[in-house]
């Protein structure tokens, strides 16, 4: 397996896979064009024997200078639990020290327990929101009426 930034052209790739990787879920909205034209030195992809097997979309805060965020991470469901999302998060974590940015966000779903499981495993904490859904404190609304988000937060070392 290799990782690389992501071109690109691995949006024609990728966008047509992400529902199918997402259990059917309608995933593919959340990942325009746009992050592969214009995210390139943030964004990575794995590769495996010239198949992409994962990917992770991520930028510098426009806003707040020692942070960065992740957008959309994905891995092919026959490759989870063989190290690609951390070899993801990792080169996402190289490069943005390379910027001197010492704090990661990004959000998931309440729905998704096994990203929140994934992301408080690999030292996300959980920041608090404004109320609790099965057990977990989320922001209401975050993405719009009904679109209740887990926000996360990592300190860099």
């Amino acid at each position: 397996m290799i990782i690389r930034n992501v071109v690109s052209t691995d949006y024609y790739t990728l966008s047509p896979l992400i529902n199918e990787w997402w259990g059917g879920r309608d995933m593919s909205g959340l990942l325009p064009k746009l992050f592969f034209n214009h995210f390139n030195n943030t964004s990575f992809v794995a590769v495996d024997k010239d198949m992409i097997i994962g990917f992770l979309i991520g930028f510098l805060s426009q806003f707040h200078p020692e942070e960065a965020y992740i957008h959309f991470v994905g891995v092919h469901p026959n490759y989870r639990k063989q190290r690609v999302g951390e070899s993801l998060y990792q080169a996402f974590f190289e490069e943005i020290r390379n910027e001197n940015r010492s704090k990661v966000r990004c959000i998931t779903s309440p729905v998704n327990r096994t990203s929140i499981a994934y992301h408080t495993k690999i030292g996300f904490s959980i920041e608090a929101g404004d109320k609790i859904v099965d057990g977990i404190s989320v922001q209401s609304n975050y993405d719009g009426p009904g679109q209740d988000r887990v926000l996360f937060m990592k300190e860099l070392t």
